[in-house]
């Protein structure tokens, strides 16, 4: 089997989910539940950023963790080279109406890379602890565990006041609001955000069983890499 043939729909898929992320967060949900202005909270991109863990357990399932690795690494760099490309060329296009400054786009680079490689590698890394248990072990966990750190290394990293080394901070991030915009308790804007990130990212982890278990059936044993 020639090397297109065994990884290119991994990368290719993993490629398109990371794109198609660093497009959709630009675009709040708009609408409101309970009182809860959604587009305070989550954007487009926190629906199709989770099955980026889909690949790569799917890929990990079928040719072990060394090619779940190379695929990820080409997730990596996707993700930074979109952080810094894409913004500006949306606002070009009049899709979205604010312009990124450059240093705050470099910080956001820096976020997305770290936040992807850790949480992507952390998934390998759990997946292949779990593999030989129940068939959803390994693909739940792994993504559970990747998506807490992916969630909590981009938001603090993009937002916190303490990385403002990395670049300017985003001063309505950090800004204090009644967290999740409904509860009394206030915090700054961007842990709302991470918190709502979080749990589309928990929901869809459930969800992506679903596929994973269909695509996975029809592999009788994982592939020779």
């Amino acid at each position: 089997m020639s090397f297109l043939t065994r990884y290119l729909p991994f990368v290719a898929a993993m490629a398109v989910v990371v794109v198609a992320s660093n497009i959709l967060v630009q675009f709040p949900l708009q609408g409101e539940v309970a009182g809860l202005a959604l587009a305070d909270v989550l954007t487009w991109g926190a629906f199709t950023y989770p099955f980026s863990f889909l690949i790569t357990d799917l890929a990990n399932r079928r040719y072990g963790p060394s090619v779940a690795r190379r695929i990820v690494f080409v997730g990596f760099m996707t993700a930074v080279v979109c952080s810094i490309l894409i913004p500006p060329l949306l606002f070009r296009l009049g899709l979205i109406e604010f312009d990124t400054a450059a240093a705050r786009l470099v910080r956001i680079a820096c976020a997305s890379g770290a936040a992807f490689l850790s949480a992507q590698l952390l998934d390998v890394t759990v997946f292949n602890w779990l593999r030989r248990q129940s068939w959803w072990r390994a693909p739940i966990f792994g993504t559970l565990a990747g998506s807490v750190v992916d969630t909590a290394v981009f938001f603090s990293v993009a937002f916190a006041a303490a990385f403002a080394l990395l670049g300017p901070d985003d001063g309505f991030a950090l800004e204090t609001a009644p967290l999740m915009g409904v509860f009394s308790v206030e915090a700054a804007r961007w842990v709302s955000w991470a918190l709502g990130d979080l749990t589309v990212k928990l929901a869809i982890a459930v969800f992506a069983l679903i596929p994973y278990r269909l695509i996975a059936a029809r592999w009788s044993q994982p592939a020779v890499a």
